[in-house]
């Protein structure tokens, strides 16, 4: 059996759309980062990779290393109406040889949290995962402690794949187990129409 790539390979884009706009993460955009995360003092959270501080442009660098790599592609989200900075996303964890990528290292200030933002955002990535790149698997993973984000996931439609205990390291030193999630191309139509549902009524209040 051979392997199913990408038909494009993931590149920077600008995705837009639904009232926000994705655009390739740079330097440039480490003080508006900063400015976002303080809202709501972000990098407190135990259970998400907020850059404290000073620590937005090590951040984007190693964000920009992992695409370099050609692992991650990294992006600003930017709200269309005021054009400021509200957070970031990124595809992670791409594995061209099975056309499979991750959405995460995703977060937002906090007066965005629990508005149409992130549904926009997912909408946007799987898109243009799904139609463009003709990805055949978008995955997430998330702290098992995260539950605002597991239903987050759970609400776009992805399937629960299971826990990988003992997984990785949080920021304090203790470890977590991780919660998977994933969502294949067959899916991705019904999924589709869904958020699109999601979104149109939003826009209709």
């Amino acid at each position: 059996m051979t392997s199913q790539t990408f038909k494009k390979a993931p590149a920077p884009t600008i995705l837009q759309g639904y009232g926000v706009r994705l655009v390739p993460l740079g330097l440039e955009h480490a003080p508006a980062l900063e400015q976002a995360a303080s809202d709501g003092t972000l990098w407190q959270l135990r259970v998400a990779s907020v850059p404290e501080p000073g620590a937005a442009p090590a951040y984007i660098e190693a964000a920009l290393k992992g695409q370099h790599e050609g692992h991650m592609l990294p992006f600003a989200v930017i709200e269309s109406a005021s054009q400021r900075i509200i957070g970031t996303t990124r595809y992670h964890d791409i594995v061209p040889a099975v056309a499979r990528l991750e959405i995460g290292y995703t977060w937002y200030a906090r007066r965005w949290q629990r508005t149409h933002v992130n549904t926009a955002c997912k909408l946007l990535l799987l898109r243009h995962a799904f139609a463009v790149l003709e990805a055949q698997v978008a995955g997430w993973r998330t702290d098992i402690l995260n539950i605002a984000s597991q239903r987050a996931i759970e609400r776009l439609g992805a399937y629960k794949d299971g826990v990988l205990r003992h997984h990785a390291l949080r920021r304090d030193g203790t470890v977590r187990d991780t919660v998977m999630y994933s969502l294949l191309a067959t899916e991705w139509p019904e999924v589709e129409k869904h958020l699109e549902h999601q979104l149109s009524a939003h826009h209709a209040h």
